[in-house]
């Protein structure tokens, strides 16, 4: 089966709480059409009234999210795919910046690049130990253009330029706590999850009207980020057309 139809989505509602949860073989890496479910779940879960907050989680116990698939990007030939691949990207960003519930991240493992701007985007992000993470994208000539607004308002400047330029070095999840990535992190994953149960269940006791508004708050200034990450996805549509970056992805590719 092609690499870039395998994977899947699912939402399911209990007590309150909407989670999401997404998975790949390819270590939770997403093509175009996982990030077009994403934004097809996330909305579902904002519009549900039997939900209060959304949980937002993938499948499998070592890689939270690979990022984009190379697998796809090996094989965009013209801009307008490029650019509409990474619009996929801004587009889950954009769906979660628009919620009108808290989204909180469980992230068990390494996040890379797109998997990074997962973990931004969210309103509350856990973690264990093992989730280091690395925005790798400048190493196969890119640039974490789209994710970029989401990991520097969550990281600051320093930090998400530390990261964008120090491309093949893994971060540790305590780095990324110090930072502001992760709200919490675990020794273990079953610490994590035990955790994340008592907490999800006071927010969902918590007043809907008072999340939404925090949230709104939360976002302001992001108003701008429709056109902002549509320009950013343009950036990158254009550098994966690059001679660099092909040989590279492919020599990554090869190595996998």
């Amino acid at each position: 089966m092609d690499k870039t139809q395998q994977g899947s989505v699912n939402l399911s509602v209990k007590e309150g709480v909407a989670t999401i949860e997404f998975s790949h073989p390819a270590q939770n890496s997403l093509p175009g059409r996982l990030l077009a479910e994403l934004v097809q779940a996330i909305e579902a879960a904002g519009a549900d009234k039997d939900s209060h907050i959304v949980l937002l989680r993938s499948a499998g116990d070592r890689t939270f999210c690979a990022g984009a698939s190379f697998d796809e990007l090996s094989s965009i030939r013209d801009f307008e795919t490029g650019k509409r691949f990474f619009l996929g990207f801004a587009n889950v960003i954009n769906a979660m910046r628009r919620c009108p519930k808290l989204i909180i991240g469980r992230v068990h493992g390494k996040a890379v690049g797109g998997g990074v701007g997962l973990a931004a985007a969210t309103d509350y992000c856990m973690a264990t130990q093992w989730a280091t993470v690395r925005l790798s994208e400048l190493a196969v000539g890119i640039g974490p253009f789209v994710v970029g607004p989401a990991c520097e308002r969550k990281l600051g400047l320093s930090a998400y330029s530390q990261m964008a330029i120090n491309a093949t070095e893994w971060q540790t999840a305590y780095w990324a706590k110090e930072k502001g990535l992760f709200n919490e992190v675990f020794e273990k994953t079953e610490q994590m999850d035990d955790y994340l149960e008592r907490f999800t269940k006071i927010l969902v006791n918590s007043s809907p009207d008072a999340m939404r508004e925090l949230k709104r708050v939360f976002w302001q200034g992001t108003e701008n980020w429709d056109t902002l990450l549509d320009e950013r996805a343009a950036i990158s549509g254009r550098l994966v057309l690059s001679d660099f970056t092909r040989e590279a992805i492919e020599a990554f590719k090869a190595k996998a």
